[in-house]
């Protein structure tokens, strides 16, 4: 029998009613528990009755971190319905695959972001809109466009609901909660289809490295279309009654000051590497005490070591971990005395996921050696949305293949040595070079290229492009940035291009990323 998915939120209400659930820092507003869970049960009203939201339908948001954002999820929860974070730092036509492809039943955005969501609603074929206000203000404005717009405006259309009315699901583990898309090496984004269970289980397994718990304050700066922003710390600190601080944009001296202010009592925080590095080159940084911190998480790239210690100076301890979009995210961890000791290494797997590291042929290699890391348990996803050989490539007998390679100490400790796959990480996300290589070779005058990611102080990688040009073409490097600059994402943008006259092949005509890397990584 399927386990059955508890509403989090309503519990809360009852058992914790007055306790602060969310602070929205941008605007200044607080929600107890009991105004945030009524304000979810208005959204969900409004997106049954209003919009036509029911079991399985997919409701997407465009908005950079409120809170919400979390109303939204919540409400879809409440409704069995699907929740889909769009992540707004994408191009126009990466945001208009990804609708056609998940079909929304209503979008759902800030209104800064009014123009492109027209332009997307009417790509995708969406009909409804739903828009709140991005003001400080917290006044209900109309967008930015020349002409009025005419998305309903989010709060008043939960002020039009007198009492909660919906039918309410009855979700299991099983159910998909989220859609969260996440880039492909065949150059398209794919829907890695997040259950009730998945954020469950990902919420109970940090309680053992993080020390998560009712008593937790969870500082919300990660994007929250990401899974390191959504489900590490936010969603395990609705889950355990704790309180979430949201911030709408990083900024590394707000967010330290943040961190290092007592009353606001700041005991969570997941950045990358690059928000750790920042922060530590704020001015206010020297005279920080940060006395509040419990479980400070980094991961979405390698960490140097140095920047470790930096922090170990002030007394906290960054605790690396490793985990995907497809694992909802945590696969393991480093504790907090582990972090210390073993510096570098990526800790141990959750209680409730297992790990193997294979060679190619799916066997296990021995202790030591390095391999392809596959991760089975209840918080690994159950496939891709629309996409099922994709899902049968990734997912053998219910293990899901990282294509990050590994190896395990004699102490059970795993470190991620390599990319088992030609994916690299810029500033915390993935970047898959087939994806931009579909898009230079839009480009008139390219014969052939390759993508590969080259070391970068500030955001450990950037994107290289290596090109051969067609004969006769006069092709430069403002050209194709130009191209990909309207065409991607700014964090998959190259930062440079280098023309070759030939791309190194093996036999069977593969690009040798290894070369390149070799040749021309430096």
């Amino acid at each position: 029998m399927a386990t059955t998915s508890y509403d989090w939120t309503a519990h809360h209400a009852l058992v914790r009613p007055d306790k602060e659930a969310v602070w929205d820092v941008r605007t200044d507003r607080r929600w107890t528990y009991a105004q945030f869970d009524a304000r979810v049960e208005q959204v969900a009203t409004v997106l049954q009755r209003d919009f036509g939201v029911n079991v399985a339908d997919r409701v997407a948001v465009y908005a950079q971190n409120t809170a919400e954002i979390f109303e939204v999820q919540f409400a879809c929860w409440k409704l069995g319905a699907i929740f889909v974070p769009l992540n707004w730092r994408l191009a126009g036509p990466e945001l208009e695959y990804i609708a056609q492809d998940c079909t929304p039943k209503v979008l759902i955005h800030e209104s800064g972001f009014t123009e492109a969501a027209r332009a997307l609603a009417a790509a995708a074929g969406i009909d409804r809109r739903l828009v709140w206000d991005g003001a400080v203000d917290g006044s209900q404005g109309g967008g930015t466009g020349a002409e009025p717009d005419s998305a309903a405006p989010y709060e008043e259309a939960l002020a039009s609901v007198s009492r909660a009315d919906f039918v309410r699901a009855d979700a299991t583990h099983d159910t998909p909660l989220t859609v969260m898309y996440t880039s492909g090496t065949t150059g398209r984004p794919k829907g890695a289809i997040i259950t009730h269970g998945m954020t469950f289980w990902t919420a109970v397994n940090q309680l053992e490295f993080f020390r998560t718990g009712p008593d937790m304050v969870n500082l919300a700066i990660l994007p929250l279309f990401h899974t390191g922003g959504l489900n590490v710390f936010a969603n395990p600190a609705f889950h355990w009654g704790g309180r979430n601080v949201v911030v709408h944009t990083f900024d590394p001296a707000a967010a330290l000051a943040l961190l290092d202010d007592a009353e606001v009592g700041i005991t969570h925080f997941l950045g990358v590497p690059a928000h750790w590095l920042f922060m530590s080159q704020s001015p206010g940084f020297a005279q920080a005490t940060l006395s509040t911190a419990v479980g400070m998480g980094v991961g979405g790239s390698p960490t140097p070591v140095e920047l470790i210690r930096t922090w170990l100076t002030k007394g906290v301890v960054l605790q690396q971990a490793f985990g995907m979009t497809e694992t909802s995210p945590i696969v393991m961890s480093q504790t907090r005395e582990d972090a210390v000791s073993t510096i570098g290494a990526a800790g141990m797997a959750a209680l409730h996921n297992t790990c193997r590291i294979v060679d190619e042929t799916g066997g296990d290699v021995a202790r030591g050696e390095i391999g392809e890391l596959w991760v089975k348990g209840p918080n690994i996803t159950p496939g891709y949305w629309n996409h099922p050989q994709a899902t049968a490539d990734a997912i053998t007998d219910g293990w899901l293949h990282t294509g990050d390679a590994a190896r395990q100490d004699e102490a059970g400790n795993y470190s991620i040595v390599d990319r088992w796959k030609d994916m690299y990480i810029s500033g915390g996300e993935n970047v898959y070079p087939a994806e931009v290589e579909n898009v230079i070779y839009q480009v008139p005058g390219v014969a052939e290229c390759a993508v590969i990611g080259v070391p970068d102080e500030r955001w450990v990688e950037v994107g290289r492009a290596v090109i051969v040009r067609a004969p006769g073409s006069e092709l430069d490097e403002a050209a194709v940035l130009r191209h990909c600059v309207a065409q991607l994402a700014r964090f998959k943008v190259p930062k440079s291009v280098v023309f070759i006259d030939e791309l190194p092949h093996n036999a069977t005509g593969k690009i040798l990323k290894r070369e390149l890397r070799d040749h021309h990584g430096a």
